[in-house]
């Protein structure tokens, strides 16, 4: 681990950044959620696979509803280290919490590419992945006493997440059960990046299992902040996460 240790060391000065920003926030909120995560990968060829992401996301247990995405992509294996992906995701942010982020529900679309780079090292494997992400973003208007979307907003994210897996059983020399920790964080960029450089902080930490070399599961906890675009409402939001990861090979 040794040629690993600067990198850790300035991922927990990263988390020491994100800890004061939160600090510039008028008014903080706290909602317990949960959510539901499915990622399925088709490999088209040796090299070329089509992935679907979606999930489903709830606030305060599954009593408000959160959010939801779909996430398709294409991705490239340029090396056995390196992938390139170029996808598209649609969301809907609902009104939840007290107070809300949101007057009404937010619909937003992005177009964006990635590159993930994943290396082991005994028992551990390692995953950066980087993702720059360009936004349409709707924005209400009030009319009356109600809300509607009257435009849509550019807006450009870049997100970077560092994950840890760490080997716990094996089975016939396969993994079976592994550890989870890592952290990913999203800065907004640009002239129309709003008034904080932080868009969302996660830390994450968990467990999968491999059932069979196609299936997995993953339950982990994920502490998620949010900063709003004003910098007016910051949310810290506990999270369980139960995802369901498929990898099928749809040619011969």
């Amino acid at each position: 681990m040794k040629k690993y240790r600067h990198f850790l060391v300035a991922l927990v000065g990263l988390l020491g950044i994100l800890l004061p920003n939160s600090s510039n926030a008028q008014v903080k909120t706290s909602n317990n959620d949960v959510w539901f995560h499915y990622v399925g990968k088709n490999m088209l060829s040796q090299k070329l696979s089509f992935t679907l992401e979606a999930t489903m996301r709830y606030a305060n247990g599954v009593s408000e509803k959160q959010q939801y995405f779909v996430r398709p992509s294409f991705d490239y294996q340029f090396t056995n280290k390196f992938n390139g992906s170029i996808g598209y995701s649609h969301y809907n942010t609902y009104v939840y919490g007290s107070p809300s982020l949101n007057k009404t529900d937010i619909p937003e679309d992005h177009v964006w590419i990635q590159g993930t780079f994943v290396h082991s090292k005994g028992k551990f494997k390692f995953t950066h992945r980087l993702r720059d992400e360009f936004r349409f973003v709707g924005i209400p208007i009030k009319n009356g006493s109600d809300y509607s979307i009257d435009q849509y907003d550019y807006r450009n994210r870049l997100r970077y997440m560092f994950l840890m897996n760490y080997t716990l059983t094996k089975k016939e020399d396969k993994v079976k059960l592994f550890g989870i920790l890592g952290d990913e964080a999203f800065f907004n960029l640009g002239s129309n990046a709003g008034k904080t450089f932080f868009n969302q902080n996660r830390i994450i930490g968990g467990l999968g299992y491999n059932i069979d070399k196609n299936q997995q599961i993953q339950l982990s906890y994920i502490h998620q902040n949010i900063w709003n675009y004003t910098n007016t409402l910051q949310e810290s939001n506990p999270t369980v996460r139960i995802s369901y990861i498929t990898n099928i090979s749809l040619f011969k």
